[in-house]
């Protein structure tokens, strides 16, 4: 572990969460216009749907490939430099899109990089501090993270409503912030890990069976977990000028990054089951209502009560697969949870999709809280079995 400290924080830890702030600045200036520009060239729905879960789905998929092979060879670095370098070479090319089938294919490109960082990184940064820390260590990244997802709606609210840039001109501007994520792991990040004594080959048998159970929870939840995309396109369909719609996600981003840190670090001292539950039940609640409720003063409150979910949920779910996986098979670990993800993503997106298309626009928001609130349920027997053992 690298003993450096830059505001308290390992220098790793630090830096990776700079890279996820520049790399998400980039990535969420896209995002929060996409759904709109897809409806602006035709497409449907359905297919915003699909394209992001066809996206989200290979990030995911690559992600448990990449761990596997950064514990094999016993370095993270390469895997996040080849990353996030995909990423920011893939970003100003939607500059050139015509039509949807081509977001998809770079949707697609920009998502494998995704998937070869994520593991990695998560490993980098689990490898880099005490146990002790690893809450607030994995709080900062989430809250580095959001504060990209902040900067990034912001400046594409600011470069559609003052400048009246055109969607081409953010997709291009987007690339200069992912561009500097990469030079910061080039020249500030030191690799943690050391090479592996043992070669053999990985066996499901050496990870815990409470880690599979942890791991069943998150399928169940992911699969009623609708991409943001459809809360972006539901709250446009209130009558808000459409330049405010990333100024509305950004609500979001903004409550996780204030929550962040603090959540992490009571993740520390009263575990993070508790935490990961209370993040379902918020989101069960919160889904619900998007579905009850058509007004955009109660969508602002909504994605309020989202952001606390993400704070609740997303550091603590990574922490606890930090508590629950052994050293050197962290990068294995991190990758089967994003592998689940990826395998889950793909059929919940099309769920909502067709549930908004076929049914109604209330139907995609009621069967992810349902299925939210089975997960809350599932994870406190997690937490009763295993406080008995």
């Amino acid at each position: 572990m690298s003993k450096t400290k830059i505001f308290g924080l390992d220098r790793n830890v630090f830096f990776a969460g700079l890279t996820s702030f520049l790399t998400d600045t980039s990535t969420k200036m896209i995002y929060s216009v996409m759904p709109l520009f897809l409806l602006s060239i035709g497409a449907s729905k359905t297919v915003i749907s699909l394209i992001e879960g066809i996206a989200e789905s290979t990030a995911s998929l690559i992600k448990a490939f990449s761990g596997y092979w950064s514990d094999r060879i016993g370095k993270n670095k390469p895997f996040m430099i080849i990353g996030y370098g995909i990423t920011a070479l893939i970003t100003p090319l939607y500059a050139l899109v015509k039509i949807p089938i081509q977001v998809l294919f770079l949707r697609f490109f920009e998502r494998i990089g995704k998937g070869i960082r994520a593991a990695p990184r998560d490993s980098l940064i689990s490898g880099s501090v005490l146990p002790n820390e690893t809450g607030k260590s994995f709080g900062f990244h989430k809250a580095m993270d959001n504060s990209g997802a902040i900067i990034g709606p912001l400046l594409a609210f600011v470069l559609l409503h003052f400048f009246y840039l055109n969607y081409s001109n953010i997709f291009l501007l987007a690339g200069i912030p992912a561009l500097l994520g990469v030079i910061s792991i080039v020249l500030f990040i030191k690799e943690t890990k050391v090479e592996q004594k043992n070669n053999n080959k990985f066996r499901f048998k050496l990870l815990p069976k409470k880690f599979y159970f942890f791991l069943f929870i998150i399928f169940v939840f992911t699969l009623g977990n609708s991409a943001d995309a459809l809360l972006l396109v539901k709250t446009a369909e209130t009558g808000i000028n459409q330049s405010y719609v990333p100024f509305v996600y950004m609500i979001f981003n903004t409550v996780s990054v204030l929550l962040a840190i603090p959540i992490g670090k009571i993740s520390d001292k009263i575990g993070r089951e508790k935490l990961i539950i209370l993040g379902f039940l918020v989101y069960s609640v919160t889904y619900f209502l998007f579905g009850k409720f058509n007004s955009l003063n109660i969508f602002i409150f909504l994605f309020i009560l989202y952001g606390l979910y993400s704070a609740l949920a997303d550091g603590s779910q990574k922490a606890l697969i930090s508590d629950i996986v052994s050293k050197e098979l962290k990068g294995t670990g991190y990758g089967l949870y994003y592998a689940i993800l990826g395998i889950t993503l793909l059929p919940a997106s099309l769920i909502a999709g067709l549930l908004y298309d076929k049914i109604n626009a209330n139907a995609p928001f009621y069967f992810g809280s349902l299925m939210s609130f089975i997960a809350a349920l599932l994870m406190i027997i997690f937490v009763i079995i295993n406080k008995n053992k």
